[in-house]
């Protein structure tokens, strides 16, 4: 408790350092409970959300006035030389605007509107003085496809922001991935009749990311066609996401959101995502994440995982997903872990959502393979301590909506259902819910009856395949 207090305090001291253009306050309005009858408010993304104590509070929408950029505080690029044609290499000028804002407390980065600015990959480091904002007014957008990237730049990631404390990525304008000719790429998975796959290596870059960095905040950008992941979270600790825009076409490959991995205390709020991947995807290492007001769809849906890949052990516990709608998806919410793996996932709540024609709305999937040539394995990560409540709307009737295929040797323990509803979006009713291998408790009957759930706990489950993680 007195550790817990203490992180607190340091995050709201922190965060008041921003300056005038931005006031951190201390809490956030509770989002209003469903009513009693269990009914989901019906526009999630306006309700907002709980305040979570280890994550940065919101900033109060008030970005840099651009008329006003001849403060000391403001760098902004045209200044230092960007054209904003959308050609001409403008990397040099952000460069040099980000190494004397760096220097100087509560400074902004501007990158006004009315221009589009193309620049090289490129990794804004720390450490910088606290306060930082890098705001986004105008377009900004990497070489278009992998016949324009420079052979000196690594295809794996475009913006880099690393090792930072107390920084926010913010503004009214777009980042633009250009992400079309990698997608078709001959490595990329392609869906439909005349798609095909060859074999890689195939590298494509993230759009974002931010890299061994902490109390960090992304707020009001609308970020669309990455190449691959649009943003991730490596290593960071002490997250906000909120009023942000993701966008991809549904058949675009491998463009998750927002991704996290060894990443503690996250908040994702009050945001749209649609891609042809996961909307959010949480990988080992993360714990304290916090999704709330999220609309998610087209799109792969909520993923906690894959975890345990190549015999790997996997920690995730604490996370909360409510308020959320998803829709017209290949998923819901899902934890998929690889045979072979070790570690757990644990604590983990999926409360009041509502879902819109979605396959596969509840999955756990402890047999997860992307190639299918898998082979069978005894250890994997144990999955316990998982909560379905309040789970309503409507699915695709391809698949059951509710799919739990636990590990033959690591059984998944006290699963919670609670007030779940699902009726066909279209066609008949499908009650065959798929179970394997898992345990728990029905609190209220389900649509779909899940009668396949087992009670109790299984006779043991092994200490090694949970070894490591606390």
């Amino acid at each position: 408790m007195f550790s817990s207090t203490i992180i607190i305090v340091t995050l709201l001291v922190l965060f008041s350092n921003v300056g005038g253009r931005y006031h951190y306050h201390k809490g956030q309005k509770k989002a209003s409970a469903p009513s009693p009858n269990g009914t989901i408010p019906t526009d999630p993304i306006s309700q907002t959300p709980a305040y979570s104590p280890n994550v940065p509070s919101d900033p109060v929408s008030a970005p840099t006035d651009p008329d006003n950029d001849d403060t000391p505080c403001v760098f902004n690029v045209k200044d230092y030389g960007a054209i904003g044609d959308g050609s001409s290499d403008d990397t040099p000028a952000f460069v040099a605007a980000w190494k004397d804002a760096c220097a100087v407390e509560s400074a902004t980065v501007l990158v006004p509107s009315g221009c589009t600015y193309m620049i090289t990959s490129t990794i804004f480091s720390g450490p910088c003085k606290p306060g930082l904002v890098f705001q986004v007014d105008g377009v900004l957008s990497p070489p278009t496809g992998p016949d324009c990237w420079p052979k000196k730049d690594s295809p794996r990631q475009w913006l880099v922001f690393y090792k930072l404390d107390n920084m926010t990525l913010t503004g009214t304008g777009t980042i633009e991935g250009n992400g079309q000719d990698w997608w078709n790429l001959p490595c990329k998975p392609h869906r439909g009749p005349n798609g095909s796959t060859l074999p890689g290596p195939c590298d494509s870059p993230t759009l974002i990311r931010f890299f061994m960095s902490s109390n960090l905040a992304m707020t009001g950008l609308r970020i669309q066609n990455s190449p691959m992941f649009h943003v991730k979270f490596d290593g960071c600790e002490g997250v906000l996401i909120d009023r942000v825009s993701i966008s991809s076409p549904k058949l675009s490959p491998n463009t998750d959101g927002i991704h996290i991995e060894n990443t503690k205390s996250v908040g994702i709020y009050n945001s749209k995502i649609s891609n042809g991947d996961d909307c959010v995807s949480i990988g080992p290492g993360c714990v304290n994440v916090d999704i709330e007001g999220l609309t998610c769809g087209p799109s792969h849906g909520i993923s906690i995982g894959s975890l345990g890949v190549h015999n790997s052990q996997a920690c995730v516990s604490n996370i909360t997903v409510r308020n959320v709608m998803i829709h017209d998806s290949d998923n819901g919410v899902r934890i998929k872990t690889w045979q072979g793996g070790a570690g757990s996932v644990t604590g983990i709540a999926f409360e009041n959502i509502q879902m819109e024609n979605v396959r596969n709305c509840a999955i756990i999937d402890q047999y997860y393979c992307s190639n299918k040539n898998c082979a069978n394995q005894t250890s994997a990560v144990y999955v316990r301590d998982i909560t379905f409540r309040n789970i309503k709307g409507t699915y695709d009737v391809r698949s059951p909506p509710i799919h739990f295929a636990c590990s033959d040797s690591v059984a998944c323990t006290n699963i919670t259902m609670s007030e779940v509803e699902l009726f066909p979006y279209e066609g008949e009713l499908l009650d065959d819910p798929f179970c394997w291998n898992a345990y728990g408790v029905q609190e209220t009957l389900t649509i779909p009856p899940i009668d396949c759930l087992q009670d109790g706990m299984p006779q043991s489950i092994s200490d090694t395949f949970v070894s490591g993680c606390t």
